[in-house]
């Protein structure tokens, strides 16, 4: 969110064709970095190819990119004082600035949260662990799991900052650390999920170099859900589904911004719904 790429109205799952022309068949990740990357206020042209559309050209102005990985906000809404807390990516200063949210957020006095998972394609898996600690007591987060058997399983510390009730929105560009911390919370029972099924990228790689510089990316283990459910190409299912097709994801994740997190955003007006009623139990 709020970079050159978003702005130019590309989405996730997009895939890029051809990079000022260069086609990119074959090519390997670092070369399209290098090709993408420039100067802030040069430009690049990415030629995207997206589900069910033909091939298209967009005009990229680069920038430095700064992201923050959370933004949140108290809304009044029919649930009462709602925490709304945007997640955006695992990065590594993601837990220090979730921990922030939520204490301001408790200061404020809010009578429950929604958790906006939506788009979010995860990042570092030490991350969703000290997050979902923050929302559970207690219970198993995640299990590692190698051909061996459980080789790793983090659990929660007693150390959360709230047990106000608690609903998470996912959707299919949910992944990976999403998909781990969503999943602790559905299986503990700490949330209820609403949105639609999340993209399922479950897997521990290492990349094990070879002689001609080139080298292997080797499946090494995979997570597991509380629950024991293997994430990896599954996904999670939410509590309450809500779908919305690719053309209203584009309109509310570009076009109509203004609408997301309002009671105009359909998953996020069932989630509002969702949380009136636990607030009330």
């Amino acid at each position: 969110e709020d970079t050159p790429a978003i702005k130019a109205g590309i989405l996730a799952k997009d895939v890029i064709t051809k990079i000022d022309g260069k086609s990119t068949k074959g090519m390997d990740t670092s070369e399209a970095v290098t090709l993408i990357r420039g100067e802030p206020g040069s430009k690049v042209k990415l030629t995207i190819s997206r589900s069910g559309q033909k091939p298209r050209d967009y005009l990229i102005t680069r920038a430095k990119i700064e992201i923050h990985p959370v933004d949140y906000s108290l809304k009044q809404t029919p649930a009462g004082r709602t925490g709304y807390i945007r997640l955006k990516q695992f990065s590594a200063n993601a837990s220090k600035e979730m921990r922030e949210a939520i204490r301001d957020l408790e200061k404020k006095i809010v009578d429950g949260y929604v958790l906006d998972l939506r788009n979010n394609p995860g990042g570092l898996l030490f991350s969703s662990i000290e997050i979902a600690r923050m929302w559970l007591k207690d219970g198993t987060i995640v299990s590692t799991i190698d051909r061996k058997g459980v080789v790793e399983k983090e659990a929660a510390n007693g150390r959360s900052l709230t047990e106000k009730p608690l609903v998470v929105l996912v959707d299919k560009g949910s992944a990976s650390a999403s998909e781990i911390l969503s999943g602790a919370l559905q299986d503990n029972k700490r949330a209820v999920l609403v949105g639609s099924k999340t993209f399922g990228k479950g897997l521990v790689q290492s990349v094990r170099p070879l002689e001609d510089g080139s080298g292997v990316a080797v499946t090494i283990a995979k997570y597991l859900t509380p629950n024991g459910a293997d994430i990896n190409k599954a996904g999670i299912k939410p509590d309450i589904k809500v779908e919305l097709s690719d053309e209203q994801r584009q309109n509310l994740w570009l076009k109509q911004r203004d609408k997301l997190a309002t009671l105009q955003d359909r998953q996020f007006a069932r989630a509002i719904e969702q949380l009136k009623k636990e607030i009330a139990g």
